[in-house]
């Protein structure tokens, strides 16, 4: 990966005030960039610098089979977890096509699925088990395997290229997990956490609602976070994880997609919090899903997505079709012009003439 930037005695308080004078003093009305400005000085406080620059971005799919599917949490079998990684590495599906468009290396990790792939370019196998344990009936991981899927998830993170990490997940049963860890973790009722995942029905719904409630009862004493992750799973999960806390450890900025990968961080940040520390200040959250469970999440991570347009998909789709705005940020930052090195005038207030007067700066 590209050498990290080593600062020493780094002042993250100082290094954000000079950030935001750079940004104040770009040829626009103060703040007039919104969001894309929190973004840039954000991107700048992971790398430590003022002139942030995004290298090489790697699109990480973790994909994993969940017992749990097979009482009838999805609307879809568990055959098309391993149906759509051969879809992803054949370059068919959504999350491939935005990784082309957008210059993003794919690759495709095999965290537990249901099936033997033959080798090939964009595969990794780190294959756990092939799918976890019914959660329904004991714990979706061991202690062992929960704690191998996270070592092997840093690794993965370890051995890529760049300074960027785009996060996406797939498996069947999958949001049931994600809703399990969001009640457990943020201590809310599973009835405001569940959605309805693949495109569940009414009756699908209820049925999904009724073998929760059952797991999260089950698995009572399962509190602490990793004891959370092992109890409803999964692979793919636990694997996000440990690629979360990697990223972070190498200042790599992170782009979190959507419910999924959401859950993954909320363990991530759970098990920081317990260190004495924070792995929210590292994450960009890509999107609000239309999933029932993200807002209540994202509220819970005290974060603003960049996006909100109804995605549920999954894969890393809603991370890949953020990342222009993260390139857009950092080139905003480094590229554009200052007042006075434009020479445009500035108010008393020091912003331009033109916003003075109530226009908008020249471009």
């Amino acid at each position: 990966m590209s050498p990290s930037i080593d600062i020493p005695d780094f002042d993250p308080t100082a290094l954000r005030a000079r950030l935001q004078h750079r940004l104040d003093h770009k040829t626009k009305p103060l703040g007039s960039l919104g969001l894309i400005e929190t973004l840039a000085l954000q991107i700048g406080l992971i790398q430590r610098t003022e002139q942030p620059s995004l290298v090489q971005p790697q699109m990480v799919v973790f994909a994993g089979d969940h017992g749990l599917a097979a009482r009838g949490v999805s609307a879809y079998p568990s055959d098309v977890t391993w149906q759509m990684v051969e879809n992803f590495l054949a370059g068919g599906a959504a999350v491939s096509v935005l990784a082309r468009q957008h210059g993003l290396a794919l690759t495709v990790v095999d965290a537990g699925v249901r099936h033997d792939f033959a080798p090939r370019i964009g595969l990794l196998d780190r294959k756990i088990a092939a799918g976890t344990a019914d959660s329904h009936e004991g714990p979706a991981m061991t202690a062992a395997q929960c704690a191998q899927a996270v070592q092997a998830g840093r690794e993965v993170v370890r051995d890529l290229p760049g300074n960027a990490v785009l996060l996406g997940e797939m498996g069947i049963g999958n949001t049931s997990s994600a809703s399990l860890l969001l009640a457990r973790l943020a201590n809310e009722p599973i009835e405001r956490c569940i959605g309805r995942g693949t495109g569940l029905d009414d009756t699908g719904l209820l049925r999904k609602l009724a073998v929760l409630r059952w797991v999260l009862e089950f698995h009572s004493k399962a509190v602490e976070p990793l004891q959370a992750l092992a109890a409803f799973g999964g692979f793919e999960i636990a694997m996000l994880v440990g690629a979360v806390l990697q990223a972070l450890d190498e200042r790599r900025v992170v782009v979190v997609d959507g419910f999924i990968t959401g859950a993954a961080v909320l363990v991530a940040q759970r098990l920081s919090v317990a260190a004495g520390s924070s792995v929210i200040a590292g994450c960009v959250f890509a999107h609000r899903s239309d999933e029932a469970g993200h807002s209540l999440m994202l509220r819970g991570l005290g974060v603003t997505p960049l996006l909100d347009l109804g995605l549920r998909l999954g894969e890393g789709s809603g991370a890949a079709l953020a990342w222009p705005l993260l390139e857009s940020a950092v080139r905003l930052l480094r590229e554009m012009a200052s007042f006075e090195s434009a020479g445009v005038a500035t108010g008393a207030d020091g912003t331009s003439a033109a916003a003075a007067a109530g226009g908008s700066s020249p471009a």
